[in-house]
């Protein structure tokens, strides 16, 4: 019996079928998204990119392009308003920013570290 469920051998439509099937689509609907590490993307930002850090506080990757009309002195600024409207956090600051530049040194985008 186990051996035919995980090789799939029930024909479509018979009642085997359907209840692996409904297990497989409870495992996706149901398992909790914190299983996984999911997290919830940064709603309308496809130029801002959430990083994993491992030290307290928050690591964002920035499109150059967000930031390119904005003055150099003006950029943390700039980029703390959208950050807090963006993730709804009135207390996020972001505290550095760093330009990324590739091999050829033309910017790539920001390193911008937060503190929550």
């Amino acid at each position: 019996m186990l051996k035919r469920f995980i090789l799939w051998e029930y024909k479509r439509g018979s009642w085997q079928y359907d209840v692996i099937v409904g297990i497989i689509l409870a495992f996706i609907f149901l398992t909790p998204r914190d299983w996984f590490r999911d997290q919830p993307r940064i709603p309308k930002a496809s130029s801002i990119a959430m990083l994993p850090s491992e030290h307290f506080g928050a690591a964002f990757f920035v499109d150059a392009a967000l930031l390119s009309k904005t003055p150099e002195n003006q950029r943390i600024a700039k980029l703390t308003d959208l950050l807090q409207s963006r993730m709804s956090n009135r207390h996020l600051a972001v505290m550095r920013l760093e330009p990324i530049l590739d091999s050829e040194g033309e910017l790539q985008g920001y390193m911008a570290f937060a503190k929550p």
